[in-house]
C-alpha cells in the first residue's frame, strides 16, 4: 500500500469535519430541547461547561500524546497501546472496536426510526438494515470520497442550526434557571447530565483516522481542538435560543426545533445528515481500529490487509458492516447505547492516564508539542470515571471487568513489543520514590529478612544455591548471583554470553526472579569482599551471603572462614553452601535441620531464623529442627542447656535442643541422613 494512498488527509476533512459532525449530531436534535426543559436554562449551561470540559481535556491530552509520537493507524488504540503496553492497548482497544461497530447499528436504528416522522408506517428494521449495508457499500470505496460526501451534510445541519436562531426569541428565558426536572425519567441534575454527556463524546471520529491523515502529530490537535471548540460555542447558543422561544413543558417534545426553526422543512435534512455523518465516522473508524489489532497479532492477521487501489482495509470495513448487520436483527438497541458509551469513555480515561503518566515519567524522549500539566490529565480521567457512573453504573462495573478479564488473558500471552513505553519510566520513578522513602527509614530487627547475594563458582551448582537463596527468602527478599571470572574485563570478552545463560538456567527452573551479574575480578577472594561492598543501594543491600565450598579442602575452608570474618565486618551474615555427596543419603521421611551451635557468641538466633524460613517452604514444611551444642564439662553442659532453652524460648520456634559432652578421644560426624545445614559454627 503506498504512501500517497494512505497518508492523504489534512486537518479539515480528515479530523475536522469527522469529529464536529459526530459532535454536532443526533442528541443535539432530539434531546437538548428535553435536557434543556428539565435542567433549566442555567443547569443546561453548567451540563454543557462540565461535559465540554471533560472533553477539552481529554482533546488536550490526545494532543499531547500525538505530538510526541507518529500515530499509526488505529487512532487512540494505537496511542494507548504504544504508551502503555499491548495488554493495556488490547484491553482499551477490543471493546472500542465494537463499540464503534455497535454506533453504526444504533445511527442506522436511529435515521430509520426518525424517517417515521415523515413516513410513520415505515419498517424501522428493515430501513436500519439498508441504512447499514448503504453506509458500508459507499465506505468501501474509498475514505477520501466518503469524507467529502459528509461536506453536503454539513451544510445541512448548518443550515438547520441558521434556521433555529432566525427563528428563535431571543429577548429573554421562558424557563427557570434550574430545574423543574419534570419528565418522569428527569430524577436530577445528574440523571439529565447522563442523558447529554454521549453528545460530546465523538471526539475519536477523526482521531480514528490517525493512519490516512498526512502529518497526524499536526492534524489531531488542530482538528480536534477546533472541533471540540466550534461544539462548544453552539451547545451554548442553542439551549439560549430554545430557553427564549417555548415554556419548559414544550421544550421536552423531540421535534421541539421544528417549532422554532424559522424554516421548519430544513430540520429534518440536518437531523439525517447529522445521524447519517456519525453513522459513516463508525465505519471509518472501526475498520481502522480492527486493522492496528491484527497488526498487533490482537486479531487475526488477516485483518491487517488492505486492498492495494484504494488503501482500504476492505475485509475489515465488511466484517464491521457484517457484524452491525447482524446486530440489527436484536431489535431496538436503546439498551445497548449507555454500555456503548461507557466503553468509548474508558477510552477517554485511558488516553488522559497516558498523558498524565507520560508528564510525570518525564522521559528524555516525552517531547511533546503540546504540553498539559499532569494533574489537568489526571482530572480528565476522573471525570470521564464519574461521567461512566452517572451514566449507568452497572455498564460501568462490568466494562472494566470486561477490560481486566481481556487484560489478563492478554498477559497470559506473554506479547512482546518491538518499541519502548511509558510502563518502564512508571515503574523507574517508583522505584527511586520507594528507594529514597527506604534510605531514611530506621532498620529494625524485626523487619529482617535475607537479601543474599549468592557466588556460584559454577553453572552445574547455579540452581541449587538460588534454590536455596529463595528458600531462605521466602521468595520475598531479593537474591543476587554473582559468577566472578578470574582476570581483565578484556579477557571475557563472552561475559555477556554467560550472564544470557544464567538468565536462561534459572527461568527454566522457575528461578527468574533472581538477579545475575558477571564480574570479571583479578584476585577471587578480594572480588568477594569488592562486590559485596558495592552490592545493593538504599536499604536493598544484600545483608546475607553465600558461599560455595565444593570438596573437603582444609584450605579452601580456611579461606572461606578467614573470608567469613571480613564479610563479618560489613555487617554481612554468611552461609557456606557444601554440595551433598556420596557420604549423604538421599533425604527420606521427615526431613531434619541439625544445627550446630558453639555458643560463644549470639549467632544462634541467625542459625535458627533460617532454618525457620527454610522449613515454611513448600518442599520443606514439616521439617524437624535440631539444636546442638558441645561442652567441656557436666557444668558447662547444665549451663548450655539453660541458654538453648532461653532461645528457644525468644524466638517462639518448635525446636529440638540437644547438649552433648566432649570427649576428645570421639570424632563428631556429620548429622544423620536428611539433615541439612550441618554446620560447626565460629561464632
Amino acid at each position: 500500500m503506498s504512501e500517497a494512498k494512505t497518508h492523504q488527509l489534512g486537518v479539515f476533512l480528515g479530523v475536522f469535519t469527522p469529529t464536529v459532525l459526530t459532535i454536532l449530531g443526533v442528541i443535539m436534535f432530539l434531546r437538548l430541547g428535553w435536557v434543556v426543559g428539565n435542567a433549566g436554562l442555567m443547569g443546561t449551561l453548567l451540563i454543557v461547561v462540565i461535559a465540554n470540559g471533560i472533553t477539552f481535556i481529554t482533546a488536550l491530552s490526545m494532543s499531547t500524546v500525538a505530538t510526541n509520537m507518529k500515530v499509526g493507524v488505529g487512532g487512540a488504540y494505537y496511542m494507548i497501546s504504544r504508551s502503555l503496553g499491548l495488554e493495556v492497548g488490547g484491553a482499551i482497544g477490543i471493546p472500542l472496536y465494537l463499540s464503534q461497530v455497535l454506533s453504526l447499528t444504533l445511527y442506522s436504528y436511529g435515521l430509520a426510526e426518525s424517517v417515521r416522522i415523515v413516513w410513520p408506517n415505515a419498517p424501522v428494521q428493515v430501513l436500519a438494515a439498508i441504512i447499514v449495508v448503504a453506509v458500508t457499500v459507499v465506505a468501501s470505496n474509498s475514505i477520501e470520497a466518503t469524507l467529502k460526501l459528509q461536506l453536503p451534510v454539513m451544510f445541512l445541519i448548518g443550515g438547520a442550526i441558521l434556521s433555529l436562531f432566525l427563528g428563535a426569541d431571543w429577548g429573554g428565558s421562558r424557563v427557570p434557571m434550574f430545574g423543574p426536572y419534570g419528565s418522569e425519567d428527569a430524577t436530577g441534575f445528574w440523571s439529565v447530565f447522563a442523558v447529554f454527556f454521549p453528545a460530546v463524546t465523538g471526539v475519536l471520529a477523526g482521531v480514528s483516522l490517525s493512519g490516512d491523515l498526512k502529518d497526524p502529530g499536526r492534524s489531531i490537535p488542530q482538528g480536534v481542538i477546533a472541533a471540540v471548540g466550534v461544539g462548544f460555542v453552539f451547545y451554548i447558543f442553542v439551549p439560549l435560543a430554545m430557553a427564549g422561544s417555548l415554556p419548559a413543558g414544550d421544550l421536552v417534545d423531540p421535534l421541539v426545533w421544528t417549532n422554532i426553526a424559522w424554516l421548519p422543512w430544513l430540520v429534518m435534512p440536518g437531523l439525517w445528515g447529522a445521524i447519517l455523518s456519525s453513522a459513516f465516522g463508525s465505519i471509518l473508524g472501526a475498520p481502522r481500529t480492527l486493522q492496528a489489532l491484527a497488526e498487533d497479532k490482537l486479531a487475526p492477521a488477516m485483518f491487517s490487509q488492505t486492498d492495494e487501489k484504494t488503501g482500504e482495509p476492505v475485509l475489515g470495513l465488511r466484517v464491521s458492516g457484517g457484524i452491525a448487520l447482524a446486530a440489527v436483527l436484536l431489535g431496538d438497541l436503546n439498551a445497548v447505547a449507555s454500555w456503548v458509551t461507557v466503553f468509548f469513555l474508558t477510552t477517554y480515561g485511558a488516553l488522559n492516564m497516558v498523558a498524565c503518566l507520560e508528564t510525570v515519567t518525564a522521559d528524555p524522549s516525552f517531547r511533546p508539542r503540546i504540553r498539559v500539566a499532569w494533574w489537568v490529565s489526571l482530572l480528565g480521567a476522573a471525570g470521564c470515571f464519574l461521567a461512566m457512573m452517572n451514566i449507568d453504573p452497572l455498564a460501568c462495573v462490568v466494562a472494566i471487568v470486561v477490560e481486566i478479564g481481556i487484560f489478563y488473558t492478554l498477559s497470559k500471552r506473554s506479547l512482546r513489543a518491538t518499541w519502548g513505553d511509558v510502563r518502564s519510566g512508571l515503574l523507574m520513578s517508583g522505584a527511586r520514590w520507594i528507594l529514597m522513602n527506604l534510605r531514611e527509614m530506621r532498620f529494625d530487627p524485626r523487619n529482617w529478612r535475607p537479601n543474599v547475594l549468592v557466588f556460584t563458582p559454577d553453572d552445574n551448582h547455579l540452581i541449587h544455591m538460588v534454590k536455596m537463596a529463595e528458600y531462605f527468602g521466602q521468595h520475598r527478599g531479593l537474591v543476587t548471583v554473582v559468577q566472578l571470572m578470574k582476570g581483565d574485563v578484556e579477557d571475557h570478552p563472552d561475559s555477556g554470553e554467560t550472564l544470557t545463560r544464567m538468565n536462561g538456567l534459572l527461568a527454566e527452573h522457575g528461578l527468574g526472579s533472581a538477579f545475575c551479574e558477571v564480574t570479571a575480578v583479578t584476585n577471587v577472594l578480594s572480588g568477594i569482599v569488592t562486590v559485596a561492598q558495592a552490592n545493593g543501594m538504599a536499604g536493598l543491600q544484600s545483608n546475607t551471603v553465600m558461599l560455595c565450598l565444593k570438596e573437603d579442602n582444609s584450605a579452601r575452608l580456611a579461606h572461606l572462614l578467614m573470608l567469613t570474618r571480613k564479610l563479618s565486618g560489613l555487617e554481612k551474615c554468611t552461609i557456606i553452601y557444601r554440595p551433598s555427596g556420596k557420604r549423604f543419603a538421599p533425604i527420606s521421611g521427615r526431613k531434619k535441620a541439625v544445627l550446630w551451635w558453639k555458643g560463644k557468641q549470639h549467632n544462634g538466633d541467625l542459625m535458627l531464623l533460617l532454618a525457620y524460613l527454610l522449613g515454611q517452604t513448600r518442599d520443606w514444611r514439616g521439617m524437624q529442627i535440631v539444636l546442638k551444642s558441645v561442652a567441656d564439662s557436666d557444668e558447662e553442659v547444665q549451663e548450655r542447656r539453660r541458654e538453648l532453652a532461653k532461645l528457644v524460648a525468644e524466638i517462639r520456634m518448635e525446636v529440638d535442643t540437644e547438649v552433648l559432652r566432649f570427649d576428645p578421644n570421639s570424632r563428631l560426624t556429620p548429622g544423620p541422613p536428611g539433615s541439612v545445614g550441618r554446620d560447626f559454627s565460629t561464632g
